[in-house]
């Protein structure tokens, strides 16, 4: 038989001095509880009670046991109310692992208004430009840009779309030249992601359809705000995430080029392991940021060529468009890093 529950009748027929007593407490019969306290008993190969007809003690061993298997379960119930409490209500400790400059742009915010929200989660943010076996490294939740590969044990949510921008500065566009068109990027060095990050071919949607060319790296790296440094020290034109050189845009220390070609959206999303007992910290934190980038004010704009400016909101994702000058055309939506 089950040893800890063979010691919970033990105790609660100690308690009330009783087997059929215990049997009531307990809704099980009056045989299975003798069986329960007999086979304890056999188990420490020692009498715990002394039984007559009219009343139960305890031996001298049986009262030291009592008082040590008491402790124990009450440890015991101690700490399963304290896992179903971490369950049921938002506590503890919460691993984030997400992409370098979308994690400084944009999740700062959202990080912070859930922990406002939920000042018993500890945020635990990790920043990485690396795909991140979420089980294997122990992260709660972990966020994806690009198409997520598909698992059994991991779930994702959709959180928002971004785009890129081709640019460079005024400066190296003066000295060599502007492209208007997809193919004029394959006589620049472009400034890049490597090719196994999708800084390889690149598909261009324009007023003559999809356009698919291969740009040659003069320089790659696996970082945005990296590629914007060197845009920003003329050495290219740069495909770079539009939340990130807003600034840049708007100052006029980059440009925006092929206007009138649009690259792939980015699809921005959250992956958590398993749905099956997910723990408070990881659910509401899912759905804080759904909520977050969903809503009116962090939204990117579906067309930012026909949406009208916006300055950025305080606290917002950074997915706003920052303001470009009145004479230009307002930025596109984000690219996460």
């Amino acid at each position: 038989m089950n040893q800890l529950q063979s010691m919970r009748v033990f105790v609660k027929v100690a308690d009330l001095g009783s087997f059929v007593r215990a049997a009531g407490a307990l809704d099980l019969s009056t045989a299975v509880v003798t069986r329960h306290v007999a086979d304890l008993e056999a188990r420490l190969g020692t009498r715990l009670l002394n039984r007559t007809t009219r009343r139960l003690s305890l031996t001298e061993a049986g009262t030291t046991y009592l008082e040590r298997v008491r402790h124990i379960l009450d440890d015991l119930d101690g700490v399963e109310q304290m896992v179903v409490a971490r369950h049921h209500e938002p506590v503890g400790t919460l691993r984030i692992v997400a992409p370098v400059v979308f994690g400084l742009q944009s999740l700062a915010p959202a990080v912070q208004s859930y922990a406002a929200r939920y000042p018993e989660v500890v945020p635990d943010v990790t920043l990485a430009d690396r795909h991140a076996d979420l089980v294997e490294e122990g992260f709660d939740v972990g966020i994806l840009a690009g198409r997520p590969g598909r698992s059994a044990s991991i779930v994702t949510r959709r959180l928002t779309t971004c785009q890129q921008t081709v640019c460079a500065t005024p400066a190296y566009l003066a000295q060599h030249g502007t492209p208007t068109r997809p193919e004029d990027l394959l006589g620049h060095p472009c400034l890049s992601r490597p090719p196994e990050q999708g800084g390889e071919e690149r598909v261009f949607s324009g007023p003559e359809g999809l356009v698919r060319v291969r740009p040659a790296n003069a320089i790659a790296a696996n970082n945005s705000e990296m590629l914007r440094q060197f845009a920003l020290l003329g050495m290219g034109v740069a495909i770079l995430p539009s939340y990130l050189i807003g600034r840049d845009l708007a100052f006029g220390r980059l440009v925006e080029l092929l206007g009138d070609y649009r690259l792939p959206e980015i699809e921005i999303t959250i992956a958590y392991p398993s749905r099956l007992h997910l723990p408070a910290k990881v659910r509401t934190f899912v759905d804080h940021l759904v909520e977050h980038f969903q809503s009116d004010a962090t939204a990117p704009a579906r067309d930012s060529r026909r949406a009208k400016p916006a300055r950025p909101i305080a606290g917002s994702a950074g997915c706003q468009p920052w303001p470009r000058p009145a004479a230009k055309a307002p930025l596109s939506a984000p690219l996460p890093a």
